[in-house]
């Protein structure tokens, strides 16, 4: 590996990114980025964070020109919600010759979510996280992480895989150099948009599982409702562009799996609490972490409406969160939607 690729740079110190950045300090050097000071000097005093030892390899800071001038790899893993505004403040300090791969599970919308006229949103109002960084930076060679990739159990030293995408085989290839291990299998693929899609949607059908969970339901109706919405994620993808098979490997179906059925997922989690009766307000506000999948169901219902793509489920899931719909009669309403054909997507 070039030199210039043996330190990399993760931003963010969430669980995953710090996850992440575990990864990484078994092939390079690691900084990762953190706003908040006092985590800077536990992690650098301790080499401890959520309470995981970390590698003497990972050094945090709070300097963000500090990051991309030490560092050409930046991992960019903060909340969808955040996301444009971390560009505006990277990009004075990013150039061509970086590279970004991201590990943000969500979409950006352009403007505020509470506007009156979001029932119009079109695919010109909605962006994937690539799409921001090339909107707001000079970085030209971007891609994302996407696949089962639940932080908890990275942290504990378990073993799984993810896909990293970018239409960019340097890109693909640097990247695989520098997150590949005995723990951690990288597969490649060069349809960026159908993998960030399929890593954003899937934390909606994860909110519904969990919602199952809650209410007592068990693995027969889950089953039916990962696949169900799985169909409900290729149909949104191939409108947005996508292609079907990133839908049906790593970033789709394992994701999926993995977030949809996992208590270490925070959509499952945050669905179950909502399933056991909890108001959405109470559970965002006593929640660690942002749970992605309301946001981007907040945005995609009223683009699946608009371009009359047939998604049952997300049309309920919304209801239920956004304007308390009884979820038992949101079930009764799944059981009875006259589904014509299992598979009509390959």
């Amino acid at each position: 590996m070039p030199n210039s690729f043996q330190k990399a740079a993760v931003i963010g110190a969430g669980s995953f990114g710090t996850s992440l950045a575990k990864l990484l300090a078994y092939n390079a050097d690691v900084l990762i980025y953190t706003r908040k000071d006092d985590v800077v000097q536990k992690i650098n005093q301790t080499h401890n964070h959520f309470g995981i030892e970390l590698s003497p390899r990972i050094v945090a800071s709070s300097n963000l020109e500090q990051i991309a001038e030490e560092c050409q790899v930046l991992f960019p893993v903060i909340p969808s919600e955040h996301f444009r505004s971390l560009m505006r403040s990277l990009a004075i300090y990013v150039r061509p010759y970086h590279i970004m791969i991201h590990g943000t599970k969500g979409l950006d919308l352009v403007g505020a979510l509470d506007v009156a006229d979001i029932t119009r949103l079109t695919k010109q109002d909605v962006y994937t996280m690539s799409e921001v960084i090339e909107q707001e930076t000079s970085v030209v060679r971007t891609g994302c992480l996407s696949g089962p990739n639940l932080s908890n159990e990275i942290l504990h030293g378990q073993p799984t895989a993810t896909l990293l995408a970018s239409p960019f085989d340097e890109v693909i290839q640097i990247g695989q150099e520098l997150l590949s291990s005995k723990q951690f299998f990288v597969f490649g693929s060069h349809d960026l948009k159908g993998a960030e899609l399929a890593g954003a949607l899937k934390n909606i059908v994860a909110l519904g599982s969990g919602m199952l969970a809650g209410v007592g339901m068990g693995k027969n109706m889950q089953a039916m409702l990962i696949t169900r919405g799985l169909s409900e994620m290729i149909y949104f993808g191939k409108a947005m562009g996508a292609e079907v098979q990133s839908f049906l490997g790593t970033a789709g179906i394992g994701d999926l799996i993995a977030t949809a059925t996992s208590e270490d997922s925070r959509n499952y989690t945050f669905g179950k609490r909502m399933g056991q009766g909890e108001t959405l307000h109470y559970i965002s506000e006593t929640s660690e972490e942002l749970a992605e999948g309301i946001r981007t169901l907040k945005i995609i219902y009223p683009l699946m409406k608009n371009y009359r793509i047939n998604a049952p489920i997300t049309q309920v899931l919304y209801k239920i969160v956004f304007e308390d719909f009884n979820i038992h009669r949101a079930i009764d309403f799944l059981m009875n939607y006259p589904y014509s054909i299992d598979v009509d997507y390959l």
